[in-house]
């Protein structure tokens, strides 16, 4: 089977081997087992591959298209003539398929939604990576994205694995998860011990979307209240000389630790020794951190956003904010008072995470393709 990737990720070069974001590439490369080959359609930088990046196990024909971006007028203006290049390569890796699956939402995303129209007799996938709820307020782009993928007369042959049951949906839309960690991880339900100093974290992109200055500030709120606090933030991003101006001005030195981006496994060490995980985003589809942390019986604190309120079973297994410190602030101080409680949802994460494993994820693949 020829298998085309329709993508905004950029990807890197080195050696014949082609790279890109880890947690994207692992996914891919479980997609990958089923296939004989790979058509990949994506932006390709001149970088060497960091920490954060791996290359793909299969076979590889790249169809190298130029990103594009809508953020200011010169931007717009290079993006608009780029896309008939785009949509020539897109149509290209389409027809020499059989099989067409598109990343979403994302600008070359947009443009394979449209140009798979013209392909209605071919099996079609789209991963769909952002907040599927109907009620969301999101960019028209966004909007656009959903409503034609969920447009049975358009989009024929199609499924699209979204985050979350929502109701009222199209036979194309199918509910669906990632994961994470293979079903031998699994030890039994490890118990946590809710002794200070608490130990919190943050795992993500250092991103205003993302809002990891809330999570630094929720960590001093709780050391103004008396609290023994530890934060370690994980990831890199545009706000970390924001972060470390707060760190620096508000003397957090000693309790909010800075890590940059980390192997797999050292986050993985960093979840077994924690008690909290932060992730204040304004926007989700299916946070990749709180259900990792989840696994270890971390305990999410999480925006009311996307599908967190069915991972969480509505506070059952972690802490649902609105993002108001005041508010957020008391709900934990008054958590941290039963320990009880703690150990409960603990528990109760990691029972829920246990049943995302890759065995299962890779299985679920194995019946889409099929």
């Amino acid at each position: 089977m020829k298998f085309a990737i329709i993508t905004h990720v950029n990807h890197l070069k080195n050696d014949d081997y082609y790279y890109a974001y880890a947690p994207y590439v692992k996914e891919m490369n479980i997609w990958g087992k089923y296939v004989d080959e790979m058509f990949i359609v994506a932006p390709i930088g001149l970088n060497l591959p960091t920490s954060i990046e791996i290359r793909y196990t299969n076979k590889i024909t790249f169809y190298k298209i130029p990103s594009i971006s809508f953020i200011n007028i010169s931007e717009c203006i290079k993006g608009f003539l780029r896309i008939p290049f785009i949509c020539f390569k897109i149509f290209k890796a389409m027809k020499a398929s059989d099989q067409i699956h598109l990343r979403c939402p994302g600008n070359i995303g947009l443009l394979g939604c449209l140009i798979q129209v013209f392909f209605p007799r071919k099996h079609k996938t789209a991963k769909y990576a952002g907040n599927w709820d109907p009620k969301a307020k999101q960019p028209l782009s966004y909007r656009f994205q959903k409503w034609i993928l969920s447009n049975t007369y358009l989009t024929k042959n199609m499924k699209v694995l979204v985050y979350g049951d929502w109701p009222k949906q199209s036979i194309n839309i199918h509910p669906f998860f990632t994961a994470t960690y293979p079903k031998n991880k699994i030890l039994g339900i490890q118990e946590k011990n809710f002794i200070a100093p608490y130990q919190f974290m943050f795992v993500g992109s250092l991103s205003s979307g993302k809002r990891p200055i809330y999570a630094v500030q929720l960590v001093e709120a709780l050391m103004q209240a008396g609290e023994n606090v530890k934060l370690a933030i994980y990831g890199e991003g545009s706000e970390r000389e924001i972060i470390e101006e707060y760190i620096t001005n508000n003397n957090l030195m000693d309790i909010v630790f800075l890590h940059g981006n980390k192997t797999s496994e050292e986050v993985e060490t960093a979840y077994k020794k924690s008690h909290f995980l932060v992730l204040p985003s304004k926007s989700e589809g299916w946070p990749k951190a709180v259900a990792e942390g989840m696994f270890w019986g971390v305990i999410p604190i999480v925006t009311k956003i996307s599908c967190v309120p069915w991972m969480l079973s509505n506070g059952e297994r972690g802490i649902l904010t609105n993002g108001i410190l005041e508010e957020d602030l008391n709900k934990i101080l008054s958590l941290f008072q039963d320990k009880i409680n703690l150990k409960k949802l603990s528990v109760n994460a990691q029972q829920w995470s246990h049943q995302y494993t890759l065995d299962y994820f890779e299985s679920e693949i194995k019946r889409i393709l099929a």
